[in-house]
């Protein structure tokens, strides 16, 4: 039985839907949203509205995009040939900002992840395999996550572009600058041991 009145409830109960928002967090925002004006609160729902209408997934690449293809598809100032392979469009804002690849990408729209029955079908595997030849694709990037769901994806997609005699590489992963040996995990301080270089 629900404590609050139908609408102060299913706003809950929506809130409580997104990611990261547990149902005392979903119960604060709610509260939140009560006690802001009118005109706030449908500015928030206008601007979802507005993005549900307008944006979309590119049809190339699958990041977010207000047309048919993305901004970084249409851009003829990116370098051809290769591809950065993320898990989602958020993963493409970090790789830009470093300033370190012109290349285009590809989202997977998630990792596989057994636990919450995500395999190879759930993701954008097999569009990634249909650019290839006809985009003349040499190096595939795999830029999943240094975690074990991105980590068996990584795995996953190198076995199947390793046959074909594209250049597969992964991101390098290991210790955070500024941080101390004692606190690193196993997996993070095995990484940094294979990714270690010579000293110039």
């Amino acid at each position: 039985m629900s404590v609050y009145a139908g609408p102060v409830q299913d706003l809950i109960d929506e809130l409580g839907r997104l990611p990261g928002v547990g149902p005392k967090s979903a119960q604060r925002i709610a509260f939140h949203l009560l006690k802001l004006s009118t005109t706030d609160a449908l500015r928030l729902a206008d601007a979802i509205a507005l993005v549900k209408e307008r944006v979309s997934f590119c049809q190339t690449c699958f990041n977010i995009s207000e047309g048919e293809a993305c901004a970084i598809c249409t851009d003829p100032r990116r370098e051809t040939g290769v591809l950065c392979v993320v898990e989602e469009p958020r993963d493409i804002v970090a790789v830009e900002k470093t300033g370190e690849y012109r290349g285009r990408y590809h989202v997977l729209q998630g990792a596989i992840s057994p636990i919450e029955g995500i395999g190879p079908d759930q993701l954008k595997v097999a569009e990634l395999l249909a650019r290839l030849e006809p985009e003349g694709i040499a190096e595939v990037i795999l830029c999943t996550n240094p975690n074990i769901e991105g980590e068996a994806t990584a795995m996953y997609i190198s076995r199947l572009l390793k046959p074909l005699g594209l250049t597969v590489t992964r991101i390098a992963s290991g210790l955070p600058v500024g941080g101390d040996l004692e606190y690193a995990d196993e997996l993070t301080l095995g990484r940094a041991l294979e990714g270690r270089r010579t000293i110039d």
